[in-house]
């Protein structure tokens, strides 16, 4: 494979979140987050994905560390916007920080993040990251507001949130949902963003996002160790690395940002 293709492949991030979830369930250290990270990679992920929250719900520090340390893969490591999450990232410096909002009672990130409302409060610890050499990445809404906001702020990367997509209840409503999606894609490409996307994707409805050429990553993990449970973990990423291959053939011709 050569470098110009490998360059323009549909990256496949795994998050593990859910693999620590099961783990807390019942304590211990079964299973075990860095072995799903390495099966993950066997199976064809190009990066991992971690979310830290502040209750520390799934993930905790000592898997940061342990990440950090004994994977070759890119961690994107998933944050709030507060100073502690900065202090963490900033120790560790990760390939990547996707700002993601955060509340204690939801059971998943709900909604994307609000770069024009919180722009005073986001713009320092963009740039802290920016400045610390950590990829900034920010966690949207598919809409133009808040992807000019993003460009203004100094993101260099979106994740456009595709759970409105993924939770549509009928044609109409999908239609509508993936025609944001796709016009929020053309527009981060337009103005020089880096487009990733995710949020309950699935086998089911990966192919449409998948194909939409300005988008260069794809983040998944719920689904994908929840289907573990059936089919096992390198089973289940394979499909999806399959679907996502199958939607966009590595070397097709994509527009925006390189990868960094």
């Amino acid at each position: 494979m050569t470098s110009e293709t490998q360059s323009q492949r549909l990256r496949l991030g795994v998050n593990i979140d859910h693999v620590a979830t099961i783990r807390n369930a019942r304590g211990g250290v079964h299973p075990d987050v860095l072995r799903a990270a390495h099966l993950a990679a066997d199976a064809g992920a190009d990066g991992i994905t971690a979310h830290l929250r502040e209750d520390r719900r799934h993930i905790r520090d000592s898997d940061i560390d342990r990440l950090m340390s004994e994977i070759s893969l890119p961690l994107n490591l998933e944050m709030a916007a507060t100073e502690e999450m900065l202090a963490i990232a900033l120790r560790h410096r990760p390939h990547a920080a996707c700002l993601v909002p955060e509340r204690r009672q939801e059971r998943t990130t709900e909604g994307g993040l609000d770069v024009v409302g919180g722009y005073d409060h986001l713009a320092p610890i963009v740039g802290r990251l920016n400045d610390a050499g950590v990829r900034v990445s920010l966690f949207i809404a598919p809409d133009r507001a808040q992807l000019d906001a993003a460009r203004r702020i100094g993101a260099p990367v979106v994740e456009l949130h595709t759970g409105r997509y993924a939770d549509a209840e009928n044609a109409a409503e999908l239609e509508a949902e993936l025609a944001r999606l796709t016009e929020a894609a053309a527009h981060a490409g337009q103005i020089g963003l880096e487009c990733h996307a995710g949020h309950g994707l699935r086998f089911d409805n990966v192919v449409p996002v998948a194909a939409l050429p300005q988008v260069r990553e794809l983040n998944i993990g719920h689904f994908l160790v929840g289907e573990a449970v059936f089919v096992g973990l390198e089973a289940a990423i394979r499909q999806m690395r399959a679907l996502m291959d199958q939607a966009r053939p590595a070397g097709a011709h994509s527009t925006g940002t390189a990868a960094s």
